[in-house]
């Protein structure tokens, strides 16, 4: 597996069934089920061909009836799991997939690769509380990484636009993400040209982002 999926794999729990919800190649419900940290996993995609990756590496696993590979659009045909991970899609599909979904597990991992501010907020509004949320950093880039099970929560603004534990307990990734962002809007506002309301406004934001740091 790439650092990325080892990296979502470390922060999935032990549980009965399993669930990877646009699994693309399969990896990560293959080291589930060759761990031990789970006795059965689910597989979905959208469609049969983007299925067939992980149907070709866990073909012994399925038929050996361990895991069970359907094709699914989110939750539709992905029955019985009590853990979930929704990895690699953009946010607004997330939030699509969990809005839409008749029924959903007690557990949740989910890693957005955009508009994470929304997922936060759909999730919380499904009934989830947030375990954990936190930036890590792999191949060039931060990744948001959400761990939710099912309860009452609620976010301040800030924990919504930036996470519960980046804003509570930053760690090393989510301060050089920081950093990096300070130094873009530093860059940014050394330009004369621009005009006085975008400067404010970036200002504003770069105010915002140095309490991190």
């Amino acid at each position: 597996m790439t650092d990325r999926l080892t990296k979502i794999f470390n922060r999935l729990p032990k549980c009965k069934v399993f669930a990877d919800v646009g699994c693309d190649h399969g990896y990560i419900a293959k080291a589930m089920v060759d761990s031990g940290k789970c006795q059965r996993a689910i597989i979905s995609d959208i469609s049969a061909k983007c299925l067939d990756k992980a149907v070709q590496l866990l073909s012994e696993e399925i038929a050996s009836g361990v895991v069970t590979a359907v094709v699914s659009d989110g939750f539709d045909g992905v029955l019985g799991c009590d853990l979930a991970l929704i990895a690699g899609m953009g946010g607004e599909e997330i939030c699509s997939i969990i809005s839409k979904a008749s029924s959903l597990p007690e557990k949740l991992l989910l890693q957005p690769m955009k508009n994470c501010d929304k997922v936060r907020v759909t999730v919380v509004e499904k009934g989830y509380k947030i375990i954990s949320d936190s930036v890590f950093f792999s191949a060039g880039k931060f990744y948001d990484l959400i761990s939710l099970e099912k309860g009452c929560d609620n976010l301040t603004q800030e924990e919504i636009e930036f996470g519960r534990d980046n804003v509570n307990t930053p760690n090393e990734d989510f301060i050089k993400m920081i950093k990096i962002r300070i130094e873009k809007l530093e860059n940014f506002l050394s330009n004369d040209e621009i005009s006085d309301s975008t400067r404010q406004e970036m200002t504003r934001e770069l105010i915002k982002l140095k309490k991190y740091v």
